[in-house]
């Protein structure tokens, strides 16, 4: 809807409508997200056998160091709900593409591992996948409109107090020594 309703005198706060140029652009990236999400699940599914979020996980572990991750960072990396990043690394787990790791310090703390197999699938699945970003995505735009989408898109994630940006191979050391820190300290990273 656009446009403001109601009366000032009820003392009910009125609602914020959108204008017509918010509604055209709301509408337009719901459509956008719905419509490359859909073109990147399909083509996972039919070259690889599995959906995006599948693919999201295995990609982020492959850049963690030693290809493993707290279960609660990745859920937080993958912007899923500690449930649906369970259910879906059971998928993986039972695929052998993952395995889990209990914490021996701390029996809260379950690590999900990138397994061969798991990294092997994912080698086959990227190539594919990229092609499809790049048709879905970036052979859309200008070089402009790719750096204004980043950044209107890590605004976004850091209002949320997200992170802004995916596992990268500078943070391994940072993570390792986290890592020597807390298991020196006898607990788990």
């Amino acid at each position: 809807m656009t446009g403001a309703t109601g009366t000032p005198e009820t003392g009910t706060p009125q609602p914020r409508w959108l204008t017509a140029e918010e509604q055209r652009t709301w509408l337009a990236l719901l459509a956008a997200i719905n419509l490359l999400d859909e073109d990147l699940d399909r083509q996972l599914q039919r070259d690889a056998g599995m959906p995006h979020t599948y693919y999201m996980v295995l990609a982020a572990l492959s850049d963690s160091p030693g290809r493993r991750m707290r279960m609660s960072d990745l859920a937080s990396i993958n912007h899923a709900s500690q449930s649906r990043l369970t259910h879906a690394v059971n998928r993986l787990v039972a695929a052998g593409w993952v395995r889990r790791e209990k914490c021996t310090g701390d029996r809260r703390v379950v690590y999900a591992v990138l397994t061969d197999s798991g990294f092997e699938m994912l080698k086959r699945a990227a190539p594919g996948h990229v092609e499809a970003v790049r048709n879905s995505l970036f052979d859309q735009l200008t070089p402009q409109q790719v750096q204004q989408l980043r950044e209107i898109s890590e605004t976004l994630i850091a209002r949320r107090g997200g992170s802004p940006r995916w596992p990268h191979p500078d943070d391994a050391a940072v993570w390792e020594a986290q890592a020597e820190a807390q298991a020196a300290a006898g607990g788990c990273g």
